[in-house]
Formats: structure tokens, sequence, C-alpha cells
């Protein structure tokens, strides 16, 4: 599948690209077509419009360079149930983007979410350190928790070929990842 983040100043996709993708999916109706941002910017025009299979909410700021960290449910609560409970009546599966506190993942499920998106930044940021298992075993009891709850488990954020294995060997039930980024620094070098 493709994911595509149409943050509200164009830096990472287009507008018109964000369509055009959604065309051309159409004709390999067996990929997925991920569309993610934040609720309360840009985001929900283009699910209304394009009706991706999923839409992954992600709490970044739009002055923020990247996404560093997850929603905090349950105090984003009231925020997210409208706009997920819309999404789910288009037929848009809802990730939310998570950190991983095992503790959040039934109030994730509580909003209406479908999966969560576990950020995955800190257990990249300890690949080859002491502190790797750690992070690992940190990401494996929120996949659970998430998994209890009846959620799906997705993980993405500064994933790349070296440090993926691993975390898919470590953490159970992850259904996807995102490592575009990683794809395009290593065709680029």
């Amino acid at each position: 599948g493709i994911t595509v983040h149409p943050r509200p100043d164009g830096r990472h996709i287009r507008a018109d690209d964000v369509h055009a993708l959604a065309a051309l999916l159409r004709e390999w109706p067996d990929r997925e077509f991920n569309i993610e941002g934040n609720p309360s910017q840009n985001l929900m025009e283009f699910i209304r419009t394009v009706r991706p299979h999923q839409a992954t909410f992600v709490p970044d700021g739009e002055d923020q360079f990247t996404s560093d960290h997850g929603w905090s449910v349950p105090q984003d609560a009231e925020r997210l149930a409208p706009l997920v409970a819309e999404c789910r009546s288009l037929g848009v599966r809802v990730s939310l983007f998570m950190d991983p506190e095992p503790g959040q993942m039934a109030a994730a499920r509580a909003v209406g979410a479908d999966r969560v998106e576990l950020y995955t930044e800190p257990y990249a940021a300890a690949w080859g350190t002491q502190a790797q298992s750690a992070q690992l075993a940190r990401y494996a009891a929120a996949a659970r928790a998430a998994l209890d709850a009846g959620l799906g488990v997705n993980a993405g954020h500064d994933l790349n070929r070296d440090n993926l294995a691993a975390f898919v060997a470590g953490v159970p039930g992850v259904l996807e990842v995102s490592i575009g980024h990683a794809f395009i620094a290593d065709a680029l070098e």
C-alpha cells in the first residue's frame, strides 16, 4: 500500500498528488491507500473526498517538523470520537498514532479506533544500544494490550531495513509498518 501525509504546507505531498494516487490505486484494488495527518487540520476533507482504506490520525502541529508523539487517550477522546465515527461511517478504517503505553490501548478502542500505529522513534533511537531490548519489550507490551483490546497494530517512524526485522519478530500482531522515508533515503543514498 501507499501512505501519504498531506500537511497543510504541502511539504510532504501536494493535494493534487493525493487525488492522483487515489485514482491510480483504483487500478489495484488489492493495494491499500492510507492518508495520515492531524484531523483538525486539512485531513478530513481528503478523507471525505478520496475515501481511503485507512485514515491514520496523528497529533502533529502545522509548524511541527515531524511527528514526535502519539495521542493521549482518554484526554483527547472527546475531540477524536466524532472524527473517528465520521470516518467509519464513510467506510474508512481508523488508526490512531500512539505512544507505546499499554494503559492507553483500551481507551483508543473505546474512542472507536480500529487500529493503533505505534510511534517507533524511541525504539529506532535505541537500536544498537543497551536500551534496545528494553524498548522492544515496551513495544511488545503495548502491542499485546492493543490486541487484547481488539485493535490491530501498525507501527511507524524511523523504522528502516536494519531495525525492522527485530521489531516485527519481537512485537506481536504487527499488520503494517510505515518505512517509506527510509526507502527514499536509501534510494537517494
